[in-house]
């Protein structure tokens, strides 16, 4: 007979790294913002990064997101070229001053939107997309709800200000993660500062993004800007082999962009480490089990355990480990017994599987005498407390 299994929560401390919450008192003077770090899959910070709000040019990451995924699928080419309506000729706003007569590149239109922010540029590319603007945008909004981006709503392929033309912070961080982990072949574009393109616009023809020049690992992506919209940049930076993402909105003035821009950058970098806390197969635990050939098993963490932490060091840190126990034999090595949470002040609660150390055979006969031998011992000892 099993005995009764229950679950079972150990409290250790994990290891002798400290970590405190210096990193959380950051204060934006964006209305809205989400930081996220990409190699450790952690948001740093998040601030109104659900609420929808006018994205202005930021937006245009989506219609280059459409048109690097045709690139991806083979729809179109770098090379190919697209006709030029009067439509496009005629959006006001940043432009690669495009008429009728042109037939631009892919590879130049991408530029367009990238580094001048061509409005043109964009109508040219939904139009040849998908036909109409209007059918290029029922196709990004179908694209943004299979990705998962449930606070986006597109009226255009611009960013013009329009009712419909919103965007949360939050989904266009993660459409730039996007562009930087899927489209590694053409993310580069994102890092280019000018495009003369036919000359037609040398006061149009330098990348607005006030990061690039910076050498502080910044290499993208797009920045807005309207009246209704404030200022606004996503935009993302590498540094020892970390990358960060953020996206910020509602800033006063093109200064204060810039300024906020950079300190989000400084602060991502250091004010948190990377840390690997247990490295593969460390014994975090024991769980003891029923009927094998041992009397209990390690738990270990299956891969090493990477962490970004705040980089001032206050507390120790601690985790919880659960599990359903005792465990029954067999046991195979490599299986999953527990769960480990850890608790980081000021962030949540990271969940980290812990599977067996080695593999536990069943008993043969000693191991199950010597069971029911504890088993009447623990009974009698009950009987003979009460």
């Amino acid at each position: 007979m099993i005995p009764l299994r229950s679950l079972l929560l150990i409290v250790i401390a994990l290891a002798s790294i400290l970590v405190g919450g210096p990193g959380d008192a950051f204060e934006t003077r964006a209305r809205n913002a989400w930081v996220y770090d990409i190699t450790t899959d952690t948001v740093l910070l998040d601030r109104n990064g659900d609420e929808p709000v006018p994205p202005a040019s930021m937006s245009k990451l989506m219609t280059i997101n459409m048109l690097f995924e045709a690139l991806r699928d083979g729809r179109v080419s770098l090379e190919d070229r697209f006709a030029v309506s009067t439509r496009a000729k005629n959006m006001g706003g940043s432009t690669m001053f495009l008429n009728e007569t042109d037939r631009p590149s892919v590879e130049d239109l991408i530029k367009g939107i990238v580094v001048l922010s061509g409005n043109d540029a964009c109508v040219v590319v939904a139009e040849g997309l998908a036909g109409t603007e209007e059918d290029f945008a029922r196709k990004m909004n179908e694209r943004a709800k299979a990705l998962g981006m449930e606070h986006s709503t597109f009226a255009n392929s611009s960013g013009w200000p329009h009712p419909n033309q919103r965007m949360s912070m939050h989904d266009l961080g993660r459409l730039a993660v996007r562009l930087i982990t899927e489209f590694p072949e053409y993310y580069g574009y994102f890092a280019i500062q000018e495009f003369p393109f036919d000359n037609r616009a040398p006061d149009n023809r330098h990348n607005r993004n006030p990061l690039l020049k910076l050498g502080i690992g910044a290499d993208g992506l797009k920045t807005g800007h309207t009246e209704e919209a404030g200022y606004g940049l996503v935009g993302s930076a590498v540094q020892n082999g970390r990358r960060i993402v953020f996206a910020v909105s509602g800033l006063a003035d093109e200064r204060q962009r810039a300024e906020e821009a950079e300190r989000i950058v400084s602060w991502a970098f250091r004010e948190f480490i990377q840390k690997t806390v247990a490295k593969q197969g460390a014994r975090i635990a024991d769980a003891p089990v029923w009927l094998g050939a041992k009397s209990q098993v390690g738990l270990v963490v299956g891969e090493d355990l990477t962490l970004l932490l705040p980089s001032l060091a206050q507390d120790t840190l601690k985790a919880e480990v659960a599990y359903t126990g005792p465990v029954e034999a067999p046991v195979a090595a490599g299986q999953k017994l527990a769960d480990m949470t850890i608790e980081i002040p000021g962030r949540a609660p990271v969940s980290v599987p812990l599977v067996a150390e080695e593999a536990v055979p069943k008993g043969g006969f000693s191991t199950r005498l010597r069971t029911a031998f504890e088993i009447l011992a623990a009974r009698a000892m009950a009987e003979f407390a009460d």
